[in-house]
């Protein structure tokens, strides 16, 4: 499946963006401009179900099934990918053959840990006030963009989140960060420290939660110093 895609800049270097579960490729809105101010043509995807995609042609919705969509839809072997929560589980499969030089995981849904799926799909009828009240540091126009994505976003989505990928076992395919919220349920301070052993690198963007990037943008643009 082709995605629909969003794009900022024209430099002549290539950023792609992957978001995670309920949200929309203006998830980004806040950092893809000061990206591509460095040079990028940064080029933001909505997965299937979710934002301007539609919802496929009866395929599941697993991880592996978004990273093939990934790799339909942007151009190969791009400079950077950033994928954040369940976008990260989809750009973590996509980089053998994505090829990019480098990526950053965002916080990244890689474990399976127990959730309430019923409730996480009710998000899909949230009101503004809860969605304001759900993220205290976001900005007015980042909830306003959070409500209007949930309006498209296909709650059957969350099966896969039954499907993760599980923390790596090995080495990065390419030189990799994981930029983690403080602190982050999902990578905990011991699986961080083993995937250190493992040729990964860790930041932690103190004081911000799951999505760093709203949380705190300036935070975030500041872990990414040295590999943008």
């Amino acid at each position: 499946m082709r995605l629909a895609t969003r794009v900022w800049g024209t430099g002549p270097r290539t950023a792609v963006l992957v978001h995670g579960i309920m949200t929309d490729s203006h998830t980004w809105n806040r950092v893809a401009p000061p990206v591509a101010d460095r040079g990028y043509r940064v080029i933001a995807v909505d997965l299937r179900g979710h934002g301007a995609s539609g919802h496929g042609h009866g395929a599941p919705y697993t991880p592996a099934v978004l990273a093939a969509d990934l790799l339909e839809t942007v151009p190969p072997a791009p400079d950077l990918a950033i994928g954040h929560s369940l976008g990260s589980a989809a750009l973590l499969l996509a980089l053998p053959r994505l090829r990019c030089a480098r990526a950053i995981h965002c916080d990244p849904a890689w474990v399976n840990r127990p959730r309430d799926l019923a409730a996480l799909r009710a998000v899909k009828y949230a009101t503004w006030r809860e969605l304001r009240a759900e993220h205290p540091l976001w900005h007015d126009e980042d909830i306003t963009a959070e409500h209007r994505a949930l309006t498209t976003w296909d709650p059957d989505s969350v099966d896969a989140l039954a499907h993760l990928p599980g923390l790596p076992t090995a080495a990065p395919a390419v030189p990799s960060l994981v930029l983690l919220a403080d602190p982050s349920e999902r990578i905990p301070p011991a699986p961080a420290a083993t995937l250190r052993s493992r040729g990964w690198h860790t930041r932690t963007v103190d004081g911000a939660g799951h999505t760093v990037h709203r949380d705190d943008p300036t935070g975030f643009l500041y872990g990414l110093s040295g590999w943008l």
